[in-house]
């Protein structure tokens, strides 16, 4: 039997673990280090969450020991991109775990998020637009199952949406006004391309989006076992989003299907994933629920 490998997304807010064979996932985990708290705006990590990443990582390690893997790849992305200390972070991780973390350009976390997507799913010959909300930077990729037409990575992922226009709990219109006129502004080249390849489908891969469809399926007594693709349906998504937008922390907390791990972050999610909506008019919304580190086995395993 081929040796499993161990696959760990470090993402800005989410530590992500994939142990995996070519041909099944043995086991996944995930952990919230919140990597780019106090610090993503100021291109820093700080000693806290440096610490918070130690420790999971050497959690993390020992997992994958014990499934016996032949390699870890660990993959650092927004957070450690930007970071003027992300070399000391990197060698600091190397000595007291042994892991080698590989920091990853927008554009390459965009291709293998595009990987891991269509490992999971059909995307057909229409073209979808693929968004992946991280804590960090957001991904789009505008795509159909024979390849990529246009990708971008952007840095206003959740983590930095929160930290920069300090959001309130519910969040304010004027909040939401000032997130949208930034987005306005930053998400230009996304506009043009959105103009120019007119996606027909919405694909959220993981995050918000994977909670999201939880809510959904918890809603109308549908199993969620997320394998590739979970249901949603645009009407829901509409009204869930409304919803979420008039709640606080506490009142989130009590929708079914809301988890600690995104309660916070998925408000300003939801802001983007309306301001696309206003973008264009999408026929249909479909769900991922395998992203990056999905794509990484997809490339890895060829």
């Amino acid at each position: 039997m081929q040796a499993p490998y161990a696959i760990i997304d470090l993402g800005t807010n989410t530590f992500h673990l994939l142990i995996t064979t070519e041909k099944e996932t043995l086991h996944e985990l995930r952990r919230p280090v919140r990597l780019g708290q106090g610090g993503i705006n100021q291109d820093h990590i700080t000693d806290a969450a440096m610490d918070r990443a130690k420790q999971c990582l050497t959690h993390y390690k020992q997992v994958a020991q014990d499934y016996r893997v032949a390699k870890i790849v660990a993959i650092g992305t927004s957070a450690l991109r930007n970071a003027k200390n992300a070399s000391f972070f990197v060698s600091e991780i190397f000595r007291t775990t042994g892991i080698e973390v590989q920091i990853i350009s927008g554009e390459q976390e965009a291709e293998l998020i595009y990987q891991g997507v269509k490992s999971g799913m059909d995307l057909g010959s229409n073209n979808s637009l693929i968004v992946d909300i991280g804590g960090g930077s957001v991904e789009f990729i505008i795509a159909n199952r024979a390849g990529v037409l246009w990708k971008q990575s952007f840095e206003v992922g959740g983590q930095r949406l929160i930290e920069k226009f300090q959001v309130s709990d519910p969040i304010q219109q004027d909040e939401i006004n000032a997130i949208n006129q930034y987005l306005e502004v930053t998400l230009a080249a996304l506009k043009s391309a959105i103009l120019e390849f007119m996606p027909d489908v919405l694909v959220g891969s993981s995050g918000s989006f994977d909670t999201l469809s939880e809510i959904y399926c918890l809603q109308n007594q549908i199993p969620y076992a997320p394998d590739g693709e979970s249901p949603i349906t645009m009407d829901f998504l509409q009204s869930a989003m409304e919803s979420i937008l008039k709640k606080d922390r506490k009142a989130r907390m009590q929708i079914p299907g809301m988890i600690e791990l995104r309660v916070d972050l998925i408000v300003v999610g939801v802001v983007l994933i309306k301001k696309l909506l206003d973008i264009r008019e999408f026929s249909s919304v479909r769900v991922s629920s395998y992203s990056l580190k999905e794509g990484v086995r997809s490339v890895m395993l060829k």
